[in-house]
């Protein structure tokens, strides 16, 4: 008792000394005094110590944590206080290692957090995070666990009021080391991390709507929230067969810091705005550059999908637009980091199946073909520097060619998601980047400039192909454009016998709306058609429509690229295609009758064989012809055209089975040298197809004319001599019988004023070369009615002076395509003299 009054001897004559007394004195003046004078300590103090049991493995005493409760929802102005003394018992346990008080005090802030929203929750809610951030400061794994967990439980509460200064930038920093934990213990190391993703998760769900707190998508605070999340991620095995749901994932990969970075990482992502995506994307770029994981691309492929699966739909183009920046940004980088971009920017445009890909369609496009034509200079040139001097990195050719074909995928996968009219905005502006020789865009010279070419077109041609594979389209004038054809075929005439097939392909896909192309990839003579099941379609009104516009032009190249010495089976494999699908999927009467025609005037280019073909080249021509007629006849379901044709077919298989595909395209074909000696019962003759076909209805004068294509500049702009040469006799022609030639004074004699008058007569010369460019285009163009009207005008005179000549000249017989020849070379008593045949108004000049 004597010890109790000396302590408080001060006290009390502090409160002798005058009226004011207050609890506060007597803590001041109890401060160093023994627990026996807890009953002059302030009420929040001692319902904070009483909660302590002696023993802290009985926990917290839950009496008196629901007195303490009580008490500050019943005081909230004493919730800061609480909160301070607390701070003060926990931070004096942990530097004295009494981890179980340490634990009892962070379950009753816990307690206290739930139970209290008042006002003044901010002041206490400082005391907690800085409680908080004194556990994870320490080295004890267990210590930060709790911490962490605490923090959790805080940031799912959501406060009444805001908070102007609160600041998470310290548990940023923390949590992001944690997620990069590399304690001995395995473990250890694996809850350190887990608490680390799961305290990143805490401060993003505490911040990401609070408009008052610090703004999380800072870049400050997403470099280092999200490669943390990447680091855990990396370290997952077999992650191509993962799901891209967490939804399936087994109960132990859910423990899992890597399934935990997973769900944390979506979840970041779900909650991005249009503006914060780029930040929350940046991280993820550099965190592959540095970490070398574009060149396996399983990784960046694994992260990019859950990417795109997890922000919304709307804001996949932002993704994309980055990662088309990154690839320009990297575009002398090796060819393998180039290729595992592209390839990640191709899973993204699979999984953006809405199309949504952004405002600027034609640039996304622009920036692959940009790095295609660089890779094909890379490839040529072997350095990353053009023509500046000597590059230190070596460029692999084979790396450069397995990136251009990453990037032909890419352009395909891309135009996949893509409503119909921007794919064929797409297809337009990819032919209208193709170098082709004419007067619109220049060709480089030399040989370098040659290959270059070469390269370029067969890479874009392949990227057209790929946007032309997935084109679905059902009206051919919306498919293929005039701007479009046009180049297309222009390409279709070069010698380079890759590019043909490769038009050609494009063009069947086109055309094959029915899913027929496969059933006609080897070329034979099959007895019933019916075994191929064939899809068919009556001609709509717009194919009948294109084909009037484009049927000749068509027809045209067909029958040139037949003529072609450099084709192989795959070409001719693909002539078959193009003409059974033209067949199927846009033919009315007409244009059977047309295709009938072409293709026996592909047979007399094998018969006569002017452009000195190859034996396999003719057999080939040969074998074409039989097994396309084997089938249209089949489909005419005319009964004596089909007897025609398979008594010519079993005449072959007697006696030249060389000219049947059977024989033709096989691995060791079997040719003959004699082709030049066959007999007329080994040909289809268009004298009887017209007759046979002509009693059922088809238009026989069409018929028994023999096809003879349209000729434009364009050939002369294809390097064949002998086709230009016909163009300028064409038009020498017309210009001989037109009207205004018949029309001209007689020459006049040749004077000095003569001569002054040609040399300023510039502009009549254009005239003249307007005028004749306005022929050829007519009768490329214009319909037969039109040309035949125009004709008309001259074709009485033409007509008798032809009559007079053939009166008094003999003719030889006439050939298969419509003027018979014997084997031999002599005549037949079947023909028909020439004079006794009927011309039709085309062919007469």
């Amino acid at each position: 008792m004597a010890l109790t009054t000396w302590a408080l001897g001060p006290a009390l004559r502090l409160c002798a000394a005058g009226p004011v007394c207050s609890w506060e004195m007597l803590h001041v003046a109890g401060a160093g005094v023994c627990g026996c004078c807890g009953a002059l300590r302030p009420r929040y103090k001692r319902l904070v110590d009483n909660i302590f049991p002696e023993d802290p493995e009985d926990g917290l005493v839950k009496t008196n944590m629901e007195k303490l409760t009580f008490y500050a929802l019943s005081a909230p102005e004493k919730l800061d206080r609480i909160g301070a003394y607390l701070s003060e018992r926990l931070i004096r346990d942990v530097s004295r290692h009494r981890y179980g008080y340490v634990c009892i005090a962070m379950e009753a802030l816990d307690q206290l957090l739930m139970a209290c929203h008042c006002q003044s929750i901010n002041l206490f809610v400082e005391s907690f995070l800085k409680m908080v951030a004194k556990l994870l400061e320490s080295e004890k794994p267990n210590l930060q666990i709790l911490g962490t967990n605490s923090f959790v439980k805080f940031a799912n509460i959501e406060e009444d009021t805001p908070s102007y200064h609160r600041s998470y930038d310290f548990f940023v920093s923390r949590f992001s080391e944690m997620c990069h934990s590399s304690h001995d213990d395995l473990d250890i190391r694996t809850k350190i991390r887990m608490s680390g993703i799961k305290g990143l998760q805490g401060v993003v769900r505490k911040t990401v709507n609070d408009e008052l707190q610090a703004n999380i998508w800072d870049p400050q605070h997403m470099d280092k929230i999200v490669p943390s999340l990447l680091f855990n991620l990396q370290h997952v095995e077999e992650s191509e067969s993962r799901s891209p749901s967490p939804l399936q994932a087994t109960e132990k990969e859910k423990e899992s810091p890597t399934e935990l970075a997973e769900r944390c990482l979506r979840e970041l992502l779900g909650r991005a705005a249009y503006g914060n995506i780029k930040n929350a994307i940046k991280p993820v770029l550099i965190h592959l550059d540095n970490h070398s994981l574009w060149e396996p691309k399983i990784f960046a492929t694994c992260c990019f999908r859950i990417i795109m699966y997890s922000i919304q739909p709307q804001h996949s183009h932002l993704v994309i637009q980055q990662l088309l920046g990154h690839l320009d940004a990297n575009s002398k980088s090796a060819a393998t980091v180039r290729a595992g971009i592209v390839e990640v920017l191709s899973e993204a445009a699979v999984i953006a199946a809405s199309g949504s890909v952004g405002p600027t369609v034609l640039e996304v496009f622009n920036t692959l073909l940009r790095q295609l034509r660089l890779s094909i200079d890379y490839a040529l040139t072997g350095s990353y520097d053009c023509g500046a001097g000597v590059s230190t990195k070596i460029i692999k050719e084979h790396e450069e060619r397995m990136f251009q074909e990453a990037v032909i995928k890419t352009i395909g996968s891309f135009a996949s998601t893509l409503p119909t009219y921007q794919q064929s905005e797409v297809m337009v502006f990819i032919m209208n980047k193709v170098p082709l020789p004419s007067t619109q865009q220049s060709i480089e010279a030399g040989k370098a400039g040659e290959n270059r070419n070469r390269l370029t077109q067969i890479m874009l041609l392949k990227s057209l192909l790929q946007v032309s594979v997935g084109f679905q389209c059902s009206n051919m004038l919306t498919a293929l454009p005039s701007v479009f054809l046009d180049r297309l075929l222009s390409a279709a005439l070069m010698e380079d016998a890759e590019i043909r097939l490769f038009v050609l392909e494009i063009l069947i896909s086109f055309i094959d709306r029915h899913g027929n192309r496969q059933k006609f990839s080897t070329i034979s003579t099959i007895s019933d058609i019916s075994v191929l099941k064939l899809k068919v379609d009556k001609c709509s009104r717009q194919d009948t429509v294109f084909m009037k516009k484009h049927g000749q032009q068509l027809y045209r190249h067909i029958y040139l690229i037949c003529k072609e010495e450099s084709n192989v089976q795959a070409h001719y494999e693909a002539l078959y295609s193009m003409l059974m699908l033209i067949s199927i999927e846009l033919a009315n009467e007409e244009v059977m009758v047309d295709l009938i025609r072409l293709v026996l005037a592909v047979q007399e280019i094998a018969q006569i064989n002017e452009d000195n073909l190859t034996a396999y080249n003719r057999c080939a021509l040969f074998a074409l012809g039989a097994a396309y007629l084997n089938l249209i006849s089949q489909l005419t379901t005319v009964p004596t055209f089909c007897q025609h044709i398979h008594e010519v077919i079993e005449m072959r298989q007697k006696e030249a089975p060389y000219l049947l595909p059977e024989d033709v395209f096989v691995e060791r074909p079997r040719l003959s040298k004699s082709l030049d000696r066959l007999g007329p019962e080994v040909f289809f003759w268009q004298s009887k197809i017209s007759e046979v076909l002509g009693g059922s209805g088809y238009n026989s004068d069409r018929l028994s004319t023999p096809y003879v294509p349209q000729l434009t500049d364009e050939d002369r702009l294809s390097k064949r001599k002998s086709i230009g040469e016909t163009i300028s006799l064409q038009v020498e022609v017309e210009s001989r019988n037109s009207p205004e030639r018949e029309q001209r004074a007689p020459a006049e004699e040749i004077t000095y004023e003569t001569l002054k008058k040609a040399i300023d007569s510039v502009a009549v010369e254009e005239q003249e070369r307007e005028r004749r460019r306005q022929v050829v285009e007519k009768f490329q163009k214009a319909p037969f009615e039109e040309i035949a009207a125009h004709c008309g005008a001259r074709a009485t005179l033409l007509q008798s002076k032809l009559n007079q000549i053939f009166e008094i000249t003999i003719r030889p017989p006439p050939s298969p395509s419509g003027t018979i020849t014997a084997a031999y070379g002599q005549p037949q008593n079947h023909s028909i003299p020439v004079y006794e045949m009927k011309f039709p108004d085309l062919c007469v000049y």
